[in-house]
Protein backbone atom coordinates (compact mmCIF):
# COMPACT_ATOMS: atom_id res chain seq x y z
CA UNK A 1 0.00 0.00 0.00
CA UNK A 2 1.66 3.47 -0.99
CA UNK A 3 1.70 6.29 1.60
CA UNK A 4 -0.85 9.28 1.69
CA UNK A 5 0.04 11.88 0.22
CA UNK A 6 -0.30 15.42 1.09
CA UNK A 7 -0.66 17.80 -1.85
CA UNK A 8 1.93 20.21 -1.55
CA UNK A 9 2.19 23.41 -3.69
CA UNK A 10 5.37 23.76 -5.55
CA UNK A 11 7.24 26.15 -8.12
CA UNK A 12 9.53 24.54 -11.01
CA UNK A 13 12.09 27.13 -11.64
CA UNK A 14 14.12 26.74 -14.56
CA UNK A 15 17.00 28.65 -16.01
CA UNK A 16 18.66 28.96 -19.51
CA UNK A 17 20.65 25.37 -19.16
CA UNK A 18 20.81 22.40 -21.44
CA UNK A 19 19.31 20.16 -18.70
CA UNK A 20 16.32 22.33 -18.40
CA UNK A 21 15.05 19.25 -20.75
CA UNK A 22 14.81 17.03 -17.13
CA UNK A 23 12.77 19.66 -15.84
CA UNK A 24 9.52 17.74 -17.85
CA UNK A 25 10.31 14.93 -16.07
CA UNK A 26 10.41 16.43 -12.72
CA UNK A 27 7.54 18.45 -12.96
CA UNK A 28 5.51 15.09 -14.03
CA UNK A 29 6.75 13.20 -11.32
CA UNK A 30 5.62 15.66 -8.76
CA UNK A 31 2.37 15.92 -11.02
CA UNK A 32 1.95 12.10 -10.84
CA UNK A 33 2.08 12.24 -7.13
CA UNK A 34 -0.05 14.10 -6.51
CA UNK A 35 1.12 17.99 -6.40
CA UNK A 36 -0.33 21.29 -7.64
CA UNK A 37 3.12 22.38 -9.49
CA UNK A 38 3.62 26.05 -11.12
CA UNK A 39 6.75 26.66 -13.51
CA UNK A 40 8.39 29.84 -13.36
CA UNK A 41 10.86 30.14 -16.18
CA UNK A 42 13.72 32.83 -17.75
CA UNK A 43 13.96 33.80 -21.43
CA UNK A 44 16.73 31.69 -21.65
CA UNK A 45 15.30 28.54 -20.32
CA UNK A 46 12.76 29.13 -22.88
CA UNK A 47 15.33 28.39 -25.49
CA UNK A 48 15.30 24.74 -24.57
CA UNK A 49 12.35 23.76 -23.57
CA UNK A 50 8.59 25.52 -24.75
CA UNK A 51 5.60 27.01 -23.09
CA UNK A 52 2.96 24.37 -24.75
CA UNK A 53 5.39 21.43 -23.23
CA UNK A 54 5.54 23.05 -19.26
CA UNK A 55 1.43 24.20 -19.60
CA UNK A 56 0.94 20.41 -20.66
CA UNK A 57 2.96 18.76 -17.77
CA UNK A 58 2.31 20.96 -15.05
CA UNK A 59 -1.54 22.13 -15.93
CA UNK A 60 -1.16 25.39 -14.82
CA UNK A 61 0.42 29.02 -16.77
CA UNK A 62 3.61 29.20 -16.86
CA UNK A 63 5.07 32.45 -15.20
CA UNK A 64 7.78 33.84 -17.57
CA UNK A 65 7.40 37.50 -18.18
CA UNK A 66 7.26 40.11 -15.19
CA UNK A 67 5.04 42.54 -17.28
CA UNK A 68 2.69 40.33 -18.93
CA UNK A 69 0.05 40.44 -16.45
CA UNK A 70 -1.97 37.17 -16.39
CA UNK A 71 -4.06 37.69 -13.14
CA UNK A 72 -5.76 41.02 -12.96
CA UNK A 73 -4.63 43.15 -10.14
CA UNK A 74 -1.89 41.06 -9.41
CA UNK A 75 2.19 41.32 -8.64
CA UNK A 76 2.36 38.11 -10.20
CA UNK A 77 6.17 37.19 -8.92
CA UNK A 78 5.09 38.41 -5.37
CA UNK A 79 1.64 35.64 -5.30
CA UNK A 80 3.31 33.11 -6.38
CA UNK A 81 5.71 33.57 -4.07
CA UNK A 82 3.13 34.05 -1.23
CA UNK A 83 1.15 30.24 -2.93
CA UNK A 84 4.16 28.13 -2.57
CA UNK A 85 5.19 25.74 -0.52
CA UNK A 86 8.44 25.00 -1.91
CA UNK A 87 10.57 26.35 -4.72
CA UNK A 88 12.89 23.75 -6.44
CA UNK A 89 15.69 25.49 -9.08
CA UNK A 90 16.02 23.05 -11.51
CA UNK A 91 18.29 24.07 -13.59
CA UNK A 92 20.00 26.72 -11.96
CA UNK A 93 22.73 27.92 -13.90
CA UNK A 94 25.43 30.23 -12.82
CA UNK A 95 23.90 33.14 -13.77
CA UNK A 96 20.63 32.81 -11.99
CA UNK A 97 22.13 31.41 -8.86
CA UNK A 98 24.98 34.70 -8.90
CA UNK A 99 21.44 36.56 -9.53
CA UNK A 100 20.15 35.26 -6.38
CA UNK A 101 22.82 35.04 -4.24
CA UNK A 102 23.62 38.80 -4.94
CA UNK A 103 20.08 39.84 -4.84
CA UNK A 104 19.51 41.12 -8.43
CA UNK A 105 15.96 40.65 -9.80
CA UNK A 106 15.63 41.17 -13.42
CA UNK A 107 13.66 38.76 -14.75
CA UNK A 108 10.44 36.16 -13.64
CA UNK A 109 12.66 33.99 -11.92
CA UNK A 110 15.02 35.92 -10.18
CA UNK A 111 12.19 38.32 -8.48
CA UNK A 112 10.34 35.37 -7.58
CA UNK A 113 13.36 33.79 -5.81
CA UNK A 114 13.69 37.11 -3.65
CA UNK A 115 10.32 37.20 -2.66
CA UNK A 116 10.12 33.79 -1.62
CA UNK A 117 10.40 33.14 2.42
CA UNK A 118 9.15 29.40 1.86
CA UNK A 119 12.06 26.30 1.37
CA UNK A 120 14.45 26.53 -1.65
CA UNK A 121 15.89 23.85 -3.09
CA UNK A 122 19.00 24.53 -6.18
CA UNK A 123 19.80 22.17 -8.23
CA UNK A 124 23.42 23.57 -10.21
CA UNK A 125 24.16 22.39 -13.09
CA UNK A 126 26.94 23.68 -16.09
CA UNK A 127 30.51 23.14 -16.92
CA UNK A 128 33.03 22.14 -14.38
CA UNK A 129 35.71 24.93 -14.68
CA UNK A 130 32.26 27.38 -14.40
CA UNK A 131 31.02 25.48 -11.12
CA UNK A 132 34.60 25.43 -9.21
CA UNK A 133 35.09 29.28 -10.31
CA UNK A 134 35.64 31.30 -6.85
CA UNK A 135 32.85 33.30 -7.67
CA UNK A 136 30.58 30.38 -8.47
CA UNK A 137 31.26 28.84 -5.00
CA UNK A 138 31.19 31.78 -3.25
CA UNK A 139 27.47 32.59 -3.90
CA UNK A 140 26.84 28.73 -3.75
CA UNK A 141 28.10 29.45 -0.37
CA UNK A 142 25.98 32.83 0.46
CA UNK A 143 22.78 30.59 -0.47
CA UNK A 144 23.66 27.78 2.19
CA UNK A 145 24.41 30.24 4.40
CA UNK A 146 20.82 31.50 3.67
CA UNK A 147 19.46 28.41 4.45
CA UNK A 148 18.79 27.46 0.74
CA UNK A 149 19.11 23.53 -0.18
CA UNK A 150 22.08 22.64 -2.11
CA UNK A 151 21.22 19.82 -4.34
CA UNK A 152 24.83 18.80 -5.77
CA UNK A 153 25.60 18.33 -9.42
CA UNK A 154 26.85 15.21 -9.95
CA UNK A 155 29.61 13.57 -12.61
CA UNK A 156 28.97 12.93 -16.19
CA UNK A 157 29.02 13.56 -19.44
CA UNK A 158 28.51 17.60 -19.70
CA UNK A 159 27.11 19.47 -23.07
CA UNK A 160 31.30 20.48 -23.44
CA UNK A 161 31.82 16.58 -24.33
CA UNK A 162 33.87 15.99 -21.51
CA UNK A 163 32.78 13.97 -18.24
CA UNK A 164 33.57 15.90 -15.04
CA UNK A 165 31.55 16.91 -12.13
CA UNK A 166 28.65 19.83 -13.41
CA UNK A 167 25.81 17.49 -14.50
CA UNK A 168 22.22 18.39 -12.82
CA UNK A 169 21.55 15.92 -10.28
CA UNK A 170 18.70 13.29 -11.91
CA UNK A 171 14.75 14.19 -11.15
CA UNK A 172 14.37 11.40 -9.54
CA UNK A 173 16.77 11.83 -7.13
CA UNK A 174 15.71 15.87 -6.67
CA UNK A 175 12.18 14.52 -6.35
CA UNK A 176 13.10 12.05 -3.73
CA UNK A 177 15.31 14.62 -1.70
CA UNK A 178 11.98 17.05 -1.90
CA UNK A 179 9.32 14.50 -1.08
CA UNK A 180 11.54 13.36 1.87
CA UNK A 181 11.90 17.07 3.24
CA UNK A 182 8.28 17.10 3.69
CA UNK A 183 7.30 13.38 4.61
CA UNK A 184 10.65 12.92 7.07
CA UNK A 185 9.44 10.79 10.21
CA UNK A 186 9.43 12.47 13.10
CA UNK A 187 12.03 10.30 14.79
CA UNK A 188 13.33 13.21 17.55
CA UNK A 189 9.36 13.51 18.87
CA UNK A 190 10.13 14.35 22.46
CA UNK A 191 13.43 14.78 22.47
CA UNK A 192 14.79 18.07 23.87
CA UNK A 193 18.51 19.32 22.13
CA UNK A 194 20.68 22.01 22.20
CA UNK A 195 23.00 22.54 19.90
CA UNK A 196 25.75 25.16 19.82
CA UNK A 197 27.06 27.04 16.71
CA UNK A 198 29.63 29.24 15.58
CA UNK A 199 32.12 31.26 16.77
CA UNK A 200 32.83 33.67 19.88
CA UNK A 201 34.38 37.11 20.46
CA UNK A 202 36.01 38.17 23.30
CA UNK A 203 36.11 41.69 23.66
CA UNK A 204 39.51 43.63 23.83
CA UNK A 205 38.09 47.03 23.58
CA UNK A 206 35.14 48.65 21.99
CA UNK A 207 36.88 48.21 18.40
CA UNK A 208 38.91 45.12 18.75
CA UNK A 209 37.89 41.28 20.09
CA UNK A 210 39.39 37.79 19.95
CA UNK A 211 37.45 35.54 17.66
CA UNK A 212 38.18 32.62 15.17
CA UNK A 213 37.18 31.75 11.49
CA UNK A 214 34.11 29.54 12.39
CA UNK A 215 31.10 29.92 9.98
CA UNK A 216 28.66 28.15 12.40
CA UNK A 217 27.52 25.93 9.02
CA UNK A 218 27.16 22.90 10.56
CA UNK A 219 26.09 23.28 14.14
CA UNK A 220 23.14 25.42 12.43
CA UNK A 221 23.48 22.12 9.37
CA UNK A 222 22.85 19.77 13.01
CA UNK A 223 20.23 22.14 14.61
CA UNK A 224 17.85 21.96 11.42
CA UNK A 225 18.28 18.68 10.99
CA UNK A 226 16.96 17.61 14.07
CA UNK A 227 14.03 20.05 14.50
CA UNK A 228 13.19 18.52 10.83
CA UNK A 229 12.34 15.48 12.46
CA UNK A 230 10.72 16.59 15.01
CA UNK A 231 12.94 17.56 17.96
CA UNK A 232 12.52 20.62 20.10
CA UNK A 233 15.98 22.61 19.36
CA UNK A 234 17.79 25.33 21.40
CA UNK A 235 19.94 26.66 18.81
CA UNK A 236 23.02 28.82 20.71
CA UNK A 237 24.75 30.54 18.29
CA UNK A 238 27.67 33.09 18.58
CA UNK A 239 28.28 35.93 15.56
CA UNK A 240 27.16 34.04 12.42
CA UNK A 241 25.94 35.65 9.68
CA UNK A 242 23.55 32.45 9.08
CA UNK A 243 19.61 32.44 9.46
CA UNK A 244 17.47 29.50 10.58
CA UNK A 245 14.62 27.39 8.13
CA UNK A 246 12.63 25.97 10.20
CA UNK A 247 10.33 27.57 12.73
CA UNK A 248 10.58 25.43 15.65
CA UNK A 249 14.57 25.83 15.89
CA UNK A 250 14.22 28.59 19.41
CA UNK A 251 17.75 30.73 18.26
CA UNK A 252 19.77 32.45 21.40
CA UNK A 253 22.45 34.67 19.80
CA UNK A 254 25.30 35.26 22.18
CA UNK A 255 29.01 37.28 22.00
CA UNK A 256 31.52 35.90 24.65
CA UNK A 257 32.46 32.18 25.80
CA UNK A 258 30.74 33.14 29.36
CA UNK A 259 27.88 33.77 27.41
CA UNK A 260 27.37 30.53 25.95
CA UNK A 261 28.63 28.87 29.17
CA UNK A 262 25.67 30.78 31.07
CA UNK A 263 23.25 29.98 28.43
CA UNK A 264 24.43 26.14 27.83
CA UNK A 265 24.42 25.44 31.03
CA UNK A 266 21.01 27.00 31.99
CA UNK A 267 19.17 25.33 28.95
CA UNK A 268 21.09 22.09 29.14
CA UNK A 269 19.17 21.45 32.33
CA UNK A 270 16.04 19.21 31.38
CA UNK A 271 17.76 18.26 27.63
CA UNK A 272 18.05 15.09 26.17
CA UNK A 273 21.01 16.07 23.89
CA UNK A 274 23.40 18.70 23.71
CA UNK A 275 26.01 19.08 20.58
CA UNK A 276 28.46 21.52 21.20
CA UNK A 277 29.53 21.85 17.57
CA UNK A 278 30.85 25.96 18.47
CA UNK A 279 34.21 27.29 18.41
CA UNK A 280 34.27 28.40 21.59
CA UNK A 281 37.46 30.78 22.68
CA UNK A 282 39.48 29.28 25.13
CA UNK A 283 40.93 32.48 26.35
CA UNK A 284 39.69 35.62 26.46
CA UNK A 285 41.53 39.27 27.39
CA UNK A 286 42.08 39.88 31.81
CA UNK A 287 41.00 43.60 31.52
CA UNK A 288 38.27 44.85 28.91
CA UNK A 289 39.33 48.56 28.38
CA UNK A 290 36.10 51.03 27.83
CA UNK A 291 38.38 53.00 24.95
CA UNK A 292 39.87 52.41 22.20
CA UNK A 293 43.64 51.45 22.64
CA UNK A 294 45.41 53.95 20.25
CA UNK A 295 48.50 52.43 18.47
CA UNK A 296 51.27 52.35 20.24
CA UNK A 297 55.16 52.81 19.03
CA UNK A 298 56.38 49.55 20.69
CA UNK A 299 54.97 46.37 21.42
CA UNK A 300 51.98 45.87 22.79
CA UNK A 301 51.69 42.74 25.34
CA UNK A 302 47.94 41.60 26.32
CA UNK A 303 47.18 39.09 29.09
CA UNK A 304 44.71 36.31 28.72
CA UNK A 305 43.04 34.50 30.92
CA UNK A 306 42.05 30.58 30.69
CA UNK A 307 37.59 30.54 29.98
CA UNK A 308 35.62 27.92 31.22
CA UNK A 309 35.58 24.76 29.59
CA UNK A 310 31.67 24.44 28.64
CA UNK A 311 32.14 20.55 27.55
CA UNK A 312 33.94 19.80 30.82
CA UNK A 313 31.34 21.30 32.76
CA UNK A 314 28.84 19.36 30.93
CA UNK A 315 30.15 16.48 30.99
CA UNK A 316 30.41 16.69 35.47
CA UNK A 317 26.51 17.46 35.71
CA UNK A 318 25.46 14.69 32.58
CA UNK A 319 22.89 12.35 33.71
CA UNK A 320 22.30 8.78 32.26
CA UNK A 321 19.34 10.06 30.02
CA UNK A 322 21.57 12.44 28.59
CA UNK A 323 23.99 12.03 25.14
CA UNK A 324 27.07 14.77 25.33
CA UNK A 325 28.73 14.92 21.47
CA UNK A 326 32.10 17.45 21.62
CA UNK A 327 33.70 18.73 18.69
CA UNK A 328 37.88 18.38 18.01
CA UNK A 329 39.12 20.45 15.80
CA UNK A 330 42.94 19.23 15.50
CA UNK A 331 46.16 20.25 13.34
CA UNK A 332 48.52 17.12 14.71
CA UNK A 333 47.74 14.11 16.91
CA UNK A 334 44.04 13.75 15.53
CA UNK A 335 42.90 10.80 16.69
CA UNK A 336 45.30 10.35 20.39
CA UNK A 337 44.04 14.27 21.08
CA UNK A 338 40.05 13.22 20.13
CA UNK A 339 40.07 10.32 22.25
CA UNK A 340 41.79 12.10 25.06
CA UNK A 341 39.16 14.82 24.45
CA UNK A 342 36.33 12.54 24.98
CA UNK A 343 37.43 10.32 28.01
CA UNK A 344 38.51 13.74 29.83
CA UNK A 345 35.12 15.77 29.01
CA UNK A 346 32.99 12.62 29.96
CA UNK A 347 31.35 12.70 26.50
CA UNK A 348 29.50 10.26 24.83
CA UNK A 349 30.82 11.43 21.28
CA UNK A 350 33.48 13.28 19.85
CA UNK A 351 33.36 14.47 16.58
CA UNK A 352 36.80 15.22 14.92
CA UNK A 353 37.38 17.65 12.25
CA UNK A 354 41.44 17.99 10.95
CA UNK A 355 42.02 20.87 9.62
CA UNK A 356 44.65 18.71 6.96
CA UNK A 357 41.50 17.28 5.22
CA UNK A 358 40.43 18.62 1.93
CA UNK A 359 37.04 20.60 1.87
CA UNK A 360 36.65 20.50 6.00
CA UNK A 361 36.63 22.37 8.72
CA UNK A 362 36.26 26.35 9.11
CA UNK A 363 34.08 28.46 6.19
CA UNK A 364 34.12 25.22 3.84
CA UNK A 365 30.19 24.77 2.86
CA UNK A 366 31.64 20.72 2.68
CA UNK A 367 32.75 18.93 5.96
CA UNK A 368 34.40 15.53 6.54
CA UNK A 369 34.46 14.05 10.03
CA UNK A 370 35.31 11.12 12.11
CA UNK A 371 33.53 10.18 15.12
CA UNK A 372 34.44 8.09 18.15
CA UNK A 373 31.80 6.77 20.39
CA UNK A 374 32.32 5.86 24.10
CA UNK A 375 31.53 2.26 23.55
CA UNK A 376 34.86 2.28 21.44
CA UNK A 377 32.92 2.54 17.94
CA UNK A 378 34.39 4.49 15.72
CA UNK A 379 32.63 6.03 12.32
CA UNK A 380 34.24 7.53 9.50
CA UNK A 381 32.43 9.72 7.34
CA UNK A 382 33.79 11.31 3.31
CA UNK A 383 33.89 14.99 2.72
CA UNK A 384 30.21 15.61 2.18
CA UNK A 385 28.50 18.70 2.42
CA UNK A 386 27.25 19.58 5.65
CA UNK A 387 24.00 19.03 5.63
CA UNK A 388 24.77 15.71 4.79
CA UNK A 389 27.13 15.51 7.58
CA UNK A 390 24.60 16.43 10.15
CA UNK A 391 22.51 12.94 8.79
CA UNK A 392 25.73 11.01 9.10
CA UNK A 393 26.47 12.09 12.71
CA UNK A 394 23.10 12.09 14.53
CA UNK A 395 22.57 8.68 12.91
CA UNK A 396 25.30 7.41 14.42
CA UNK A 397 24.43 8.67 17.36
CA UNK A 398 20.92 7.98 17.73
CA UNK A 399 22.14 4.33 16.64
CA UNK A 400 24.82 3.92 18.93
CA UNK A 401 23.50 6.12 22.50
CA UNK A 402 20.03 3.98 22.35
CA UNK A 403 18.06 6.78 22.74
CA UNK A 404 15.30 4.48 22.06
CA UNK A 405 15.87 3.00 25.85
CA UNK A 406 15.78 6.44 27.18
CA UNK A 407 13.20 9.37 25.29
CA UNK A 408 12.56 8.00 21.50
CA UNK A 409 9.97 5.31 20.98
CA UNK A 410 8.87 4.07 17.97
CA UNK A 411 6.51 6.90 16.43
CA UNK A 412 4.17 6.10 13.53
CA UNK A 413 4.04 8.74 11.18
CA UNK A 414 -0.09 9.71 11.26
CA UNK A 415 0.03 12.43 8.88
Amino acid sequence: MKPETTSKKIIIGISGGIAAYKSLSLIRLFVKAGHNVKVVITQNGLQFVTLMSLETLSQNAVYSDCFVRKEPFSVEHISIADWADVVVVAPATANIIGKFANGIADDALSSLLLAVKKPIFIAPTMNVNMYENDAVQRNIERLTKQGCHIIEPTEGDLACGISAKGRMEEPEKIFQIVTDFFTAKKIYLGVKAVVTAGPTYESIDPVRFIGNHSSGLMGFALAEELADHGAKVILITGPVSLQTVNKAIIRIDIQTAKDMLDQTLFHAKDTNLIIMAAAVADYSPKIVFSEKIKKKNKDWELSLQKTTDILFELGKRKTKNQCLVGFALETENEETNALQKLQQKNADFIVLNSLKDKGAGFKSVTNQVKIFAKNGVVFEGKCKPKSEVAVEILEFVNKHFLFSKYIIEPQRDTR
